[in-house]
């Protein structure tokens, strides 16, 4: 019984979501059926995107030292950090779930919460292949603005987060 209790705990929202989802069936079916083909399509997606990126992360993994990563990323990396943060954040390809356990990765093995930070919104903000996409469609100016704007706010949030987060909270996170 308990057990049983500790799974309805940890899967509550999943429950709730099928519990909305059966009223959907009974209410207005077929937003129910557009639910279920929008959630298979993003699941088909994201099954193509995972495979490659664990495989990027294994050899990460297992490549990079943590002294490396330390040095490069760590605290003490200032700019280098910085800028090692922004670039492997503005050449990945993929979602931003993808970036998730790029995260963990670095944390794992040490970089500075900062740097963390940096490298994830330089995922969402920086990305080379969205700037080709918006430079195409959008023109060159319009993507050098937003370029100039970005890059310094990615910085700026990244510490203002680290600095609003604290010590506390940042230890709990790499102790995790």
């Amino acid at each position: 019984m308990k057990t049983l209790v500790n799974v309805i705990k940890r899967y509550k929202v999943f429950i709730l979501l099928v519990f909305v989802l059966i009223l959907l069936f009974i209410f207005k079916s077929e937003f129910a059926f557009n639910t279920i083909s929008n959630a298979k399509s993003s699941f088909i997606q994201m099954l193509s995107v995972l495979p490659p990126i664990m495989l990027l992360l294994g050899l990460m993994d297992a490549w990079v030292p943590r002294e490396t990563l330390i040095k490069f990323m760590g605290d003490q990396s200032g700019f280098i950090g910085i800028l090692l943060a922004m670039l492997i954040g503005s050449i990945a390809a993929g979602p931003m779930y993808a970036s998730f356990p790029f995260t963990a990765i670095l944390i794992k093995k040490g970089a500075k919460f900062s740097n963390v930070l940096i490298f994830m919104n330089a995922w969402c903000l920086t990305k080379v292949s969205t700037l080709l996409f918006e430079f195409s469609s959008l023109g060159y100016k319009f993507t050098l603005v937003r370029l100039f704007i970005d890059i310094p706010g990615v910085i700026l949030m990244s510490y203002f987060i680290t600095l609003l987060m604290g010590k506390e909270s940042i230890n709990k996170i790499y102790t995790k």
